[in-house]
């Protein structure tokens, strides 16, 4: 046989070893990296695209979720308030409810950040029916009889100006009265250098014995429980962590029925008490200035339509009970709000306002920042997977070659080898025996 002949019959088995595996190689490459091209253009454009009509969605039913949180943990202290009228009314007793009834809470100690399960009620009061204290565990400890006050007095009171038994000891059995958050007050000043705000959510209840209304009980939640909802969420990413930044225009916040700011993550934009008693006073048109130069800024939402009218109007909006998103602007900055109501009523808790709402905020221009440089890693990330890819695929495709050429030497090597000649034998006895 010729060379001519054998290097054409090797020529077959050499395109079905290009047909097998180098194209489909070089297609397999050319649909990855273009497929993780077009993944990481799709990513980057939707992490820039931060506020499109499914991000906007996301914060909402974030805000309900954290609002629906707030409501239950509500309904859980009405449920306890209701248990503790019925436990016997000891010193013991009193003080072994407060020790079972804990929740886990993030505590910064020694410089280190870890959860401990603190009681979820910093008092439980027992009040007879002119108003005195009868039976108290505050702190975990019981108070001694000469501490025990007279709190028709509302100076008397912790906070010094506080009308829990006035504002109970007229409702109908079963009934429950909230009071607002009330605790001091925490101005910029002390805030920076690490203080918090802190303070109760009352829950009283009146109680009856044989002889008609004896008193009245209360159980004092304890602030930080409640706060943890808000302090702890980024309204963009599922972490929560120890304490948002506001610096950052992407937290979260409470507001009760009456406009009041009840938690934020700059405390000193939380309407608390002043020493005396007194309430601070809250930012407006006319005192915006001078409070902020005092470090000072309470708010309430009714209040800040001079800043923008769209605050009042999400305030108004969630004070109905409504479930919305809004944007206003804010020195020249455009800020998104997604809020959703706290669905818990009490006798001066009446619908549709409810405790409060949560208002899960976004600075738009800042966020973007954040995420172009989001979006320019993921494109940086996404060449060089891209590369990568191409790369390993290559180095495949030339170790497979020399493969290639070494299977289709061997085969033509098998080709050339001629059958010597004679070795087929004498076939025409086979013949002769035929013709017999």
């Amino acid at each position: 046989m010729s060379e001519t002949k054998k290097d054409i019959k090797s020529l077959p088995i050499a395109g079905i070893f290009i047909l097998l595996i180098v194209i489909p190689l070089s297609l397999m490459a050319f649909l990855i990296a273009n497929g993780m091209f077009k993944l990481g253009v799709t990513i980057k454009d939707r992490a820039v695209n931060v506020l499109d009509t499914k991000s906007q969605e996301d914060i909402k039913a974030r805000a309900v979720n954290t609002a629906n949180q707030v409501a239950s943990l509500l309904m859980e202290c009405q449920k306890d308030l209701q248990v503790a009228t019925i436990i016997p009314s000891t010193e013991t007793v009193y003080k072994q409810f407060i020790s079972e009834n804990k929740k886990p809470l993030w505590l910064k100690r020694d410089g280190n950040i870890q959860q401990m399960l603190v009681p979820l009620y910093s008092e439980i009061a027992l009040i007879d029916k002119y108003g005195k204290e009868k039976v108290k565990v505050a702190k975990g400890q019981v108070v001694p009889a000469d501490k025990l006050v007279d709190v028709s007095i509302p100076a008397n009171t912790t906070y010094k100006r506080e009308d829990y038994f006035a504002k109970t000891k007229n409702l109908a059995r079963g009934e429950i009265y909230v009071s607002p958050v009330t605790g001091w007050y925490v101005n910029k000043a002390a805030f920076e250098k690490g203080e918090r705000f802190n303070g109760v959510v009352r829950f009283a209840t009146p109680v009856f014995d044989q002889d008609g209304f004896s008193g009245i009980l209360v159980l004092s939640l304890d602030y930080r429980h409640l706060a943890q909802f808000t302090d702890q969420l980024i309204p963009t990413q599922a972490e929560r962590v120890f304490e948002a930044n506001a610096a950052t225009g992407n937290y979260a916040y409470m507001v009760d029925y009456r406009g009041f700011v009840v938690s934020h993550p700059a405390d000193y934009h939380i309407v608390g008490l002043q020493p005396n008693g007194a309430p601070v006073p809250t930012v407006s048109k006319e005192n915006a200035a001078e409070l902020a130069e005092k470090g000072a800024e309470a708010l309430n939402m009714f209040q800040m339509s001079f800043l923008d009218n769209n605050i009042f109007n999400i305030a108004k909006e969630a004070a109905t009970g409504k479930t919305g998103i809004l944007t206003y602007k804010f020195e020249g900055l455009t800020k998104f709000v997604a809020y959703a109501p706290i669905k818990f009523y009490a006798s001066n808790i009446p619908e549709p306002a409810g405790f409060g709402w949560i208002g899960l905020g976004l600075e738009v221009e800042k966020y973007n920042e954040q995420a172009a440089k989001v979006a320019q890693n993921i494109e940086k990330e996404s060449k060089a997977w891209t590369a990568t890819v191409i790369l390993v695929l290559i180095i495949a495709m030339v170790i497979l070659f020399f493969i290639m050429l070494i299977l289709v030497r061997g085969i033509s090597r098998s080709l050339r080898a001629e059958i010597p000649q004679g070795s087929e034998g004498d076939l025409s006895a086979l013949h002769d025996d035929d013709d017999d």
